[in-house]
């Protein structure tokens, strides 16, 4: 491993990366999530922008989440090393709002005029690059018919055979938000009372609030029957698993999670750092990575495989049927949200 890589990823995460002299003048250091997400995405993406331009060298440097994207990019703002962030749309604005990320005009990158309008998010610097969605997760040893209703989970037949991870992480909120409107609630920015009554009558017959490693984990060794997560980990998962997992989006619909792509403000490799960048929103680039970990694409040319298009929750069917969430006001929601959690739910146990 190269010496400066090597000093990267062993600098204390409250320190400031630092460049070695003798580092290549156009690397671009890409920080983006570890473990299954980097297995899938450096492969087909990443790579096959280091194939396309042999000039730049892109560094992928692998975070556990974005808050600690956020504390680096805090920690390194006289002298940024990182030059391209994704990070999670609620954390994005934070940092935008920090002056942390370059604000990127739909008119600066001839790609942007190929996303979706809903890619462009006000008051994030950089636009959508990937969806999630939420999921329920199944045993098909245990549950043996696909579940087509969120209720299932209220369904006395699993009780004690359920893992979801609560609030204040994004999980459980967004099953609070699919909770309200299963359960009749109304506009989610003016309660989620039916939602968190809802979960609290269901509370009982959950094994476990907070599943360790996740509750992916826990249902392929067949801990849990059900539980609650993101399609992409699901279903790839799920292919993995030899049977032991399954992913259902159900008929009353789900919700999308955001990611974005960010350009780093005072980025030392800015022409490059734009270049992979708008690689990563390429009809190309989408399409390979929806194929192979089934994210939903913001690029509205990428011609995905009708099988891994069903795998997702952008057909047009399901599109119909998804939520329209505005993460940036359940942000400002989580702290009280939690507090119901607390109240309501996880007191339960």
């Amino acid at each position: 491993m190269p010496a400066s890589r090597r000093l990267l990823l062993s600098a204390p995460l409250a320190m400031p990366f630092i460049r070695t002299a003798h580092a290549a003048p156009r690397t671009v250091t890409f920080a983006a999530y570890a473990g299954i997400f980097q297995e899938n995405y450096e492969p087909v993406v990443v790579d096959a922008f280091r194939r396309a331009y042999p000039d730049i060298n892109v560094f992928y440097y692998p975070i556990t989440n974005s808050a600690q994207t956020l504390g680096m990019l805090r920690a390194q703002r006289a002298l940024p090393q990182i030059d391209v962030a994704m990070m999670d749309v609620t954390v994005a604005k934070t940092a935008t709002d920090e002056g942390l990320l370059e604000p990127i005009p739909r008119d600066s990158l001839p790609v942007l005029a190929e996303l979706t309008p809903k890619a462009f998010i006000d008051g994030v610097a950089g636009p959508a690059v990937l969806y999630d969605n939420l999921v329920l997760l199944y045993g098909p040893n245990q549950v043996k018919t696909e579940p087509t209703s969120w209720k299932v989970l209220w369904d006395g037949a699993f009780t004690r055979e359920i893992a979801i991870t609560a609030a204040p992480d994004i999980i459980g909120l967004a099953f609070t938000l699919v909770a309200n409107r299963v359960f009749g609630g109304g506009d989610y920015r003016q309660s989620l009372d039916a939602g968190i009554t809802a979960i609290s009558e269901m509370a009982p017959r959950v094994l476990t609030w907070d599943p360790k490693p996740d509750a992916y984990t826990f249902i392929i060794e067949g801990s849990a029957a059900l539980g609650v997560g993101w399609n992409a980990r699901g279903q790839t998962y799920a292919l993995q698993s030899n049977g032991r997992l399954a992913a259902a989006i159900p008929d009353e619909g789900s919700l999308f999670q955001v990611n974005t792509i960010n350009l780093v403000k005072g980025s030392q490799q800015s022409d490059e750092a734009l270049k992979f960048l708008a690689y990563t929103l390429s009809a190309e680039a989408q399409k390979a990575f929806t194929e192979r970990m089934f994210y939903g694409p913001v690029n509205t040319h990428a011609e995905i495989d009708p099988k891994a298009l069903a795998r997702t929750a952008s057909t047009p069917a399901r599109l119909a049927k998804m939520m329209d969430v505005d993460w940036l006001v359940v942000a400002k929601m989580r702290e009280a949200v939690t507090e119901q959690w607390r109240r309501r739910i996880l007191r339960l146990r």
